[in-house]
Parts: C-alpha cells; structure tokens; sequence
C-alpha cells in the first residue's frame, strides 16, 4: 500500500477512541500514549516495521508489564487500513487483555486450567476470532477457527517454552489460499517455531479461489501446576 501513515499522536487518537467506546470509559493522547482508567495505557512500539498500515501496540498494565503485539490492516486509504488495524487489534488482544481487568466474560472467553479447551495448567483468556479475504470462501478459516480450539493441538509443542510464569501472550495467524499460506504462532511477541508448524499441520481450509485469513490471540494468566 502506498502512502505515509497518519502521526503517531493520530494513530493513538484512533486508538484511544476505539478503547473509549469498547471499555465505556473516556481514553485521551497525552505524553505520546493513549492513556486511559488507572494505570493502563496503550503506547506505539518501536518496531514500526512492515508497510504504512503495520501497528506496533503495546498495552501497559503498569510500569513494568505490558502485552505488545503487532497488526496489520488494509483498506482504500492508509488512514482506513490503519483504522482496520486497530479494530482487527481491538477484538483480538485488545479484547483479551480488556477482559483481564474485568474479569466479567464481557471481552473474551476463559478457559480454567483444566479445561479440555483451553491449556492445560494455565488460566487462558481467549481474545476474539477475526477474519478476511477474497471470494466465495473468504471467511472459510475464520469459521474453522470458531468450531476448532486451537490450544489443545499447541499445548505439546508450547509447553516448557515460555519465558515468564505469568501474562503470556499468544498470538495465531494463519491462511492463505491457492498457491502459497501462512501459519504463525508467536508467543510475548517472538517467532515460535514449533507452534507454527504445529498450526500448519492442522486441517484447516485452503481455499482454491481467493484467500481466508483467520488471526486470534491467548493471553495466560498464570501457570498453576500440570
């Protein structure tokens, strides 16, 4: 996509009105973040990388925990793809870590320790399934994605792997279509190789014409034994 992404105060103007209207609750730019209710506040990365829609975001809890994440989105203009960006953040790891400071199930979906859905030792906080692409089947994986828990299938290659015992977040991306696919696990913000092959090897859609996309995200509370 051509052009030139809005000023960093702008993109977070965006997303502080996103949060306003999601949490019920007013958010404002100031200081170079979009601060909102407590502590909690949500500044641009330093990563920048990828194209003009490509957002670095990391939510802060406190001073020394934040849950960082990147996304990209696509739209007409530059403007309209980061805007997508930020809804498709939203109702993924937004909404997980939203759900973690109110604990209501009004964000997002909990799975206890030992939950058959979820994974197993960890309290798991299960953002929302979002979904794109092109032709008759453009939804085909993100509809696979809402009848197929992803954690049970990841757990044997996840666990063991994580560096901190508490607020790990996964993230899952995955799709594509005839002639090339992608399937990415990435776990607190890095590349896990054996989670993504592991998604990789699972059945979900390839269409022939066009392409399905499906993101989601997990944020693990805290492991509390096998």
């Amino acid at each position: 996509m051509d052009g030139v992404r809005p000023a960093d105060d702008v993109v977070l103007g965006m997303v502080a009105e996103r949060l306003s209207a999601a949490m019920g609750r007013p958010w404002e730019v100031r200081d170079g973040i979009a601060k909102g209710p407590g502590t909690v506040a949500v500044r641009l990365g330093a990563g920048h990388t990828g194209g003009p829609a490509h957002l670095d975001l990391d939510f802060v809890l406190s001073a020394d925990m934040a849950i960082g994440d990147c996304v990209a989105g696509y739209g007409a203009t530059v403007e309209a793809a980061v805007d997508r960006a930020i809804q498709v953040w939203l109702g993924t790891t937004g909404g997980a870590v939203l759900e973690l400071l109110v604990q209501d199930g009004s964000h997002a979906a909990h799975f206890a320790p030992g939950d058959p859905d979820g994974l197993p030792g960890w309290h798991a906080i299960h953002g929302g399934i979002t979904g794109w692409g092109t032709g008759d089947d453009h939804d085909a994986v993100q509809r696979w994605a809402v009848q197929h828990v992803l954690l049970p299938h990841l757990a044997p290659v996840l666990k063991g792997t994580f560096e901190r015992e508490h607020l790990v977040g996964v993230k899952a991306f995955f799709g594509g279509g005839e002639g090339g696919e992608t399937a990415e696990i990435r776990v607190d913000g890095a590349y896990h190789e054996a989670g993504s092959r592991a998604l990789a090897e699972l059945d979900w859609p390839r269409p022939a014409d066009g392409v399905s996309y499906a993101r989601t995200f997990v944020l693990l509370l805290h492991q509390e034994g096998d």
